[in-house]
């Protein structure tokens, strides 16, 4: 697959999340290998233009962080165009364009999934920032405001048209939120309308086999993992040699998420500092946790760290109160291990919301 001059390396992609998929993370997946292509958090293009200290942060990368995109949003043609411009000059391979994001602090601005509401009006904005720069710009998008407005198809016309390189779309409607499931049906009417672009499917991915059944059941180029990359890092390497052999490989064992999890912390110290990594930590770890078996006392232990020493402290605590259910190699004893009807629940293949275990935001979309 390529986008604009780019061939990838795989046809995976590592979707924006919003308080997690940043540089120490970027890092992490990347070097579990797999990845074919990431982008930032959503920026806000205003502040990137401000130079805000918090923007910034967002677009910081390093020479393995590559090939990246940083997302924008906004609504001001102006701005976007601007913001696009200060990406290039950041060296980053493309701009992304969120008009996906349904949070009510992005829509209100116009930016996020507004911005399927009004397709000459985005059509202009986006055709500023494509002739303001030379490296790729692409869209992330949903399948419309709601199912009355499934606009996604007339959208990715009028996107190729003014010079989009390549669309990423959601399979979920704004008024959807998080809720219900992936429509693939909506993915693959977009796939339908693009002619020239290649049309990445997102949404529910958190097992090789769904990477796949998208792929299969849409026409999409590539997938995009957001939340599943998160549940599961080494979702990428997986699905890759899954796409590429038919072979699924086996799940990690302990000892690898226990090390993977240390390189992660390092990143995040050195990233933040040693305090502040820590506390940011504390919502990062229980993801690692979900799969390490029982750990509910390392669960609630974990949010409480404020530094490295109580990172140290609370891995050896778990380690200490884990080993007598642990054969030689740190695995735990058949007798203590999830049935299999759990573990496949807790793997997002016994249940078609996915792992329930996954957070989203509450209530009506209205009000996040």
């Amino acid at each position: 697959m390529r986008i604009g001059p780019y061939e990838l390396s795989s046809n995976l992609c590592l979707s924006p999340l919003a308080g997690y998929t940043n540089l120490p993370m970027r890092e992490t997946v990347r070097e579990l290998g797999g990845l074919g292509w990431a982008t930032t958090d959503l920026v806000n293009a205003r502040s990137l233009l401000e130079r805000n200290p918090t923007a910034l942060k967002l677009t910081a990368t390093s020479p393995a962080d590559r090939p990246l995109s940083i997302q924008l949003f906004g609504s001001v043609p102006e701005e976007m165009r601007d913001a696009a411009v200060c990406c290039a000059e950041l060296g980053v391979q493309a701009v992304d364009i969120n008009m996906g994001c349904p949070v009510r602090k992005v829509v209100n601005v116009g930016g996020g999934s507004a911005m399927m509401t009004e397709l000459a009006k985005t059509a202009a904005l986006v055709r500023g920032m494509v002739e303001a720069v030379k490296i790729p710009v692409t869209a992330k998008m949903r399948l419309g405001w709601d199912d009355q407005n499934l606009t996604a198809p007339d959208l990715v016309r009028v996107l190729e048209d003014v010079g989009v390189a390549a669309v990423f779309v959601h399979g979920r409607t704004r008024a959807q939120g998080f809720g219900g499931t992936v429509n693939l049906g909506g993915i693959r009417s977009v796939v339908a309308a693009a002619r020239r672009i290649p049309v990445i499917g997102n949404g529910d991915v958190t097992t090789p086999e769904a990477a796949r059944h998208m792929m299969d059941e849409t026409g999409c180029a590539g997938v995009s993992i957001g939340r599943g990359a998160f549940y599961d890092p080494w979702i990428f390497r997986r699905t890759d040699h899954y796409l590429r052999t038919g072979e699924l490989l086996p799940e990690p064992g302990f000892a690898e998420r226990l090390r993977v999890l240390r390189i992660h912390f390092d990143r995040y110290v050195a990233f933040y500092g040693e305090e502040r990594g820590a506390k940011l930590f504390r919502k990062v770890a229980p993801w690692y946790a979900k799969r390490f078996g029982p750990a509910k006392g390392f669960k609630r232990r974990i949010i409480t760290i404020r530094s490295r020493a109580d990172f140290e402290a609370a891995l050896a605590e778990y380690l200490a109160w884990r080993a007598p259910f642990c054969d030689g190699h740190g695995e735990l004893l058949p007798k203590f291990r999830p049935s299999p009807l759990v573990a496949s629940f807790m793997a997002g293949d016994g249940d078609e919301r996915g792992p329930a275990s996954i957070p989203v935001p509450k209530g009506p979309v209205e009000v996040w």
